[in-house]
């Protein structure tokens, strides 16, 4: 497996990546580059679901990220909105498959599962599994348990999603590592427009749980915990 580390404060625009993303699916599909986990740290961006889009409140949301400095992206798969900037991480898993199309829900557990155990070794109570409250909710959210020194709540971290095309799929995740204070702000201000529930609480970054950890330290947890479960 080839691993890219773009991280660093130069790591790109994440609708550059976005494209980028599409041709490195279509490589990997057709056999023209090898499995490729790819790593980098967003500018600031909310990944809007198409379910979003069509909501009567998506342009006052829109605008609430352009007043907080959040560009605005319409991604093709995952959920609904979610806030990420250079705190955050986000890995891109590319993998030939004959058979792409099935296994997702076994790839939402086990990608899940993996993200929590890097999130452990790291020194962060990490769990799987949605929060009430919670922005793009989902089953296979992976959470933290605060230490009562921080007020001993639950915060979301890691959000995944998912695309399969024939021959290849990408598993994409984002992490929330540093600095929650501004994706809480901005998150709050997008679900208000878009009529959604939301808990405030519940966004949060690894930092939060654990304020020594480094990107790095993370970075290396989750190659580690990659070749733990097969993949090299």
């Amino acid at each position: 497996m080839q691993i890219i580390r773009e991280t660093g404060p130069e790591s790109g625009d994440i609708l550059i990546h976005h494209d980028q993303t599409v041709q490195m699916l279509r490589e990997v599909a057709s056999g023209q580059r090898e499995a490729t986990l790819r790593m980098y740290q967003p500018n600031p961006t909310v990944a809007f679901g198409r379910r979003d889009e069509l909501n009567p409140g998506f342009a006052e949301a829109a605008a609430a990220c352009a007043e907080h400095g959040f560009e605005v992206l319409v991604r093709k798969v995952g959920g609904h909105a979610a806030a990420y900037h250079q705190g955050c991480l986000v890995v891109d898993h590319f993998q030939p498959a004959s058979d792409a199309r099935s296994g997702n829900t076994l790839r939402y557990e086990l990608f899940g599962s993996m993200y929590a155990q890097a999130l452990r070794e790291v020194g962060v109570d990490a769990r799987m599994g949605e929060i009430p409250g919670e922005y793009c909710p989902g089953e296979y959210s992976v959470h933290a348990q605060l230490p009562a020194s921080a007020g001993g709540g639950r915060i979301k971290l890691v959000g995944t999603a998912q695309r399969v095309v024939t021959g290849g799929w990408w598993f994409s995740t984002g992490i929330v590592v540093s600095d929650s204070a501004p994706l809480r702000v901005v998150t709050a201000d997008v679900y208000r427009a878009l009529g959604m529930e939301l808990d405030p609480a519940t966004v949060g970054a690894a930092q939060d749980a654990n304020p020594a950890l480094l990107m790095e330290d993370l970075e290396d947890a989750i190659v580690e915990v990659y070749a733990q479960n097969g993949f090299h």
